[in-house]
This record gives structure tokens, C-alpha cells and sequence, in this order.
């Protein structure tokens, strides 16, 4: 009887406690992530986390970039260790994190009243030695990537940069995108939030906005 009871304790404790639960997913197998691109270079998941809601633990076992897409309010809870304290996010918010051990493992709480939603890019291998090719001012690395970010007011048009590596296109934001390349050849398009493209081939090109909202792009080059 003793033992019943010490068990049904315990057990209520792990209800009203759930991060004494110390079981985790891979990544991928998490419900609220989901895997919209994958090929033998990267992985690209997108998240959406209702409010109030908390993500199983999870697993990451690459170098890891996410992109932010909403404006909300976030705590980060890794696997043994206390919730954090509340962290603002907006679009366009880059993060990278670089696997220091095998694997990272935790859990994202959505605090906020609105969707969390985010891309998180994974590649797929660390490179021995990464190129050193840079297309521009890095907002953002990990041993497996390099970001750049490129705000686009009304009429602006980025230096001309050129990707040696490949690299995956994301628009943070909906407006008229336009490229161009050096040659005079050019395209433009509407993108929407959260738009991407991976991209395999060496480009050079320049990124301009000729509509009148303001747009975002994020570029996220493997190293």
C-alpha cells in the first residue's frame, strides 16, 4: 500500500510539473515542427506554436538557424534546467545556434497571444573546412552557414553580392521582389512571408524592392 501511494504521488507530480518528463523527440517527430524541405545538404522545418502552448522537448542534431516570422513572446526551457525568463520575437529575428556537444535538447514555450512561427534551417553537415567566400555582411553563422540580411525600403537596391556556396532565399516579409544580375537580366516577382527558395547554383545578383512597402529578405548560405 505504501508503494501505491508513493507512486501516485510521484505521478501527480510529473502532471503538475511536466518538465520532471525528461523524454525527447528528434526534432523532426515534434508536432509542431514541420518538415516543408529536405534534400542531402539542409533541412527546413516550419514551426507554428499556438499561443499558450509549449512544444515537446526536442532534439536537434545540427547547427541550427531560425528565422523568425511573427511578433510574439517566447521562453526556451532545455532538458534538466529552469524555464527562462520571456523573450520578445518579431519577423525578421535571426537566431543560430552551434551544437557544442552531440545534440541539443529542449523545449519552446509560446507565451504570447499570437502564433510563434518560425523557419529553422538545418544543414545537414558541418564542413572540415568552410569556404570563405562571403556575399556580404554576416548578420548571423555557425560552422555550417553564414546569413545575411538584406532590410529593402521603397526603392532600395542591395550591393551586388555574388553566393559561391548554396543557399536557401527567404522573404520575411510580402512586397515585390526584383533581381538582377550583372549582365542586365532581371526578374520580379510578389513573395509573401515566410517564401523560400533553396538554390544550387552560383548567382550573382543584386536584391531591390521597386514597390512601395517595405520588404526583408534573409539569406542563409551553407558554408
Amino acid at each position: 500500500m505504501k508503494s501505491y501511494f508513493c507512486t501516485a504521488a510521484m505521478l501527480v507530480g510529473i502532471l503538475i510539473n511536466p518538465q520532471l518528463n525528461t523524454t525527447s523527440v528528434p526534432v523532426e517527430d515534434e508536432p509542431f515542427h514541420k518538415v516543408v524541405f529536405k534534400n542531402d545538404a539542409i533541412t527546413i522545418l516550419h514551426v507554428v506554436i499556438p499561443p499558450g502552448a509549449t512544444t515537446q522537448y526536442h532534439t536537434h542534431s545540427h547547427d541550427r538557424i531560425a528565422v523568425a516570422l511573427s511578433a510574439t513572446s517566447t521562453t526556451n526551457q532545455k532538458m534538466n534546467e529552469p524555464e527562462s525568463a520571456a523573450s520578445p520575437t518579431k519577423p525578421g529575428d535571426i537566431s543560430a545556434l552551434t551544437l557544442t556537444d552531440a545534440s541539443y535538447t529542449h523545449r519552446v514555450h509560446n507565451v504570447g497571444k499570437v502564433p510563434y512561427e518560425v523557419l529553422d534551417l538545418e544543414p545537414t553537415v558541418r564542413p572540415a573546412t568552410p569556404s570563405s567566400d562571403i556575399a556580404g555582411t554576416v548578420a548571423a553563422e555557425t560552422p555550417s552557414a553564414r546569413v545575411y540580411n538584406w532590410p529593402l525600403a521603397p526603392g532600395a537596391t542591395t550591393p551586388v553580392h555574388t553566393h559561391s556556396r548554396p543557399y536557401v532565399i527567404i522573404s520575411i516579409s510580402a512586397f515585390n521582389l526584383k533581381m538582377s544580375s550583372p549582365d542586365g537580366q532581371s526578374a520580379g516577382h510578389p513573395v509573401s512571408a515566410g517564401d523560400f527558395h533553396f538554390v544550387d547554383v552560383k548567382i550573382t545578383h543584386t536584391l531591390s524592392n521597386p514597390g512601395t512597402t517595405p520588404g526583408q529578405i534573409v539569406e542563409v548560405e551553407l558554408k
